[in-house]
């Protein structure tokens, strides 16, 4: 039994999971808009500055006689945000969006479908928002759809984002969230009701689809992996006479929880420090531009600058309210960098509160600070649970993820005989 994967980003969640297809013989083609493999033109183009980014997308060798890519409008966001053409990149509207490189991708694997079926493919395997064209005509076609939830059922986003604008109103145009048409909340719908099979990263993810109105398909839960567990750390430097680092790493939306973040480091004062790293979602917050200037911003690093970032800080904060996963979180656990971070993430999946990390209330300021304030009061303890948080890592590997991904589809499909 083959399948076709397919993503416009190639995520690292993505990657793996593509990987996986093809460790396990399952995998005819992975489509992607972009991809970059080791020693090609774009690689070696990637060494100019301006066009660095495209390293991000590069592929494990592995991939490379699966992949297709289909490089022209992507390329014409990533030029547009480059050079600050932002009414090109407009959600929904502008030429180069993000939907519009992701339907642009789907229509093309719908076209290949059909062609496909001679190679033995009989699955699609298909991200949300991306989705929607593909599995139609995998319906048509008599192919199962398996559909990937990487970020939680939109119903529940609605609910949660909604309330917490009424919480934050000086807050409300970071929730991204929020500005979903009904025409693309109409296709998540579709994309969920047409699924044979639904795969989630996380038990709160897995949570969120309580909301669906209608009859679930089969959900199961599948955590990611954690990079490469980093060298050793040295914690001596945590002492109750330094400021504790806490580091923040993801987009600066209230979506992530920033501003009970700045809250609460706010109500601390000196005796923790804070470092943030991520763009913001628009310029047009006045309290967000605040609340950056009294801190250190760094908007974007590249991935292995953003591990080292990590290791060099005693705490990732991660507020989040509404997160399929986070791979921050693993990221920083794996180089013994303890998380701080909230239920409504894959938080729960992977740590034990006060063990390997620590777990708050979603959207509890007065939470998250008792959880900063009692590293204040027991520095020591940020050594424990780093090292602890290490080992976690060190037993779940990507790899894992892969096997267990690739298993859980093939016995899907196995059962359908």
């Amino acid at each position: 039994m083959k399948l076709i994967i397919h993503h416009s980003q190639g995520n690292a969640n993505v990657r793996a999971s593509a990987i996986g297809f093809a460790e396990a013989n399952m995998l005819a083609e992975f489509h992607t808009s972009i991809a970059c493999f080791p020693g090609s033109f774009l690689d070696s183009i990637a060494n100019i500055s301006f066009l660095a980014d495209i390293r991000r997308r590069r592929l494990n060798p592995l991939l490379k006689r699966f992949t297709h890519t289909s490089p022209v409008i992507e390329l014409g966001r990533l030029l547009s945000l480059k050079v600050g053409f932002h009414q090109l990149t407009q959600q929904e509207k502008g030429r180069f969006c993000i939907e519009a490189v992701t339907h642009s991708l789907d229509k093309k694997v719908a076209a290949r479908l059909k062609k496909a079926m001679n190679h033995d493919v009989k699955a699609v395997y298909a991200y949300e928002d991306g989705a929607l064209f593909s599995f139609r005509e995998a319906k048509r076609l008599g192919l199962q759809c398996l559909y990937d939830l990487p970020t939680g059922y939109w119903r529940a986003k609605l609910r949660i984002l909604e309330e917490e604008k009424k919480k934050f109103p000086a807050w409300q145009n970071t929730i991204r969230g929020l500005l979903d048409s009904e025409k693309k909340l109409a296709a998540k719908e579709d994309e969920v009701k047409m699924a044979d099979r639904i795969f989630v990263a996380s038990t709160f993810t897995a949570s969120t689809l309580k909301d669906f109105p209608g009859k679930l398909p089969p959900v199961e839960v599948v955590p990611y992996g954690f990079p490469d567990v980093g060298p050793k750390r040295d914690y001596s430097q945590n002492t109750v006479n330094s400021p504790i680092k806490l580091l923040f790493v993801g987009s600066l939306s209230q979506q992530k929880g920033i501003a009970n973040l700045f809250e609460a480091v706010n109500a601390i004062g000196s005796s923790v420090s804070l470092t943030l790293v991520g763009r913001k979602v628009n310029e047009d917050c006045e309290v967000l531009n605040t609340e950056l200037s009294k801190h250190r911003w760094v908007p974007s690093l590249p991935h292995h600058e953003i591990l080292e970032m990590m290791r060099i800080h005693d705490v990732l904060v991660f507020p989040t309210l509404f997160d399929g996963f986070g791979l921050v979180i693993s990221e920083a656990m794996s180089q013994g960098t303890p998380v701080i971070t909230t239920y409504n993430s894959g938080g729960p999946d992977l740590i034990e509160h006060g063990k390997n990390g620590w777990l708050v209330e979603a959207g509890s300021t007065f939470a998250l600070q008792q959880a900063i304030e009692a590293l204040v009061a027991n520095p020591s303890s940020i050594a424990k649970t780093g090292r602890e948080a290490m080992e976690t890592a060190r037993m779940r590997p990507w790899n894992l993820f892969r096997q267990q991904l690739s298993g859980a589809v093939k016995n899907h499909c196995l059962s359908l005989k």
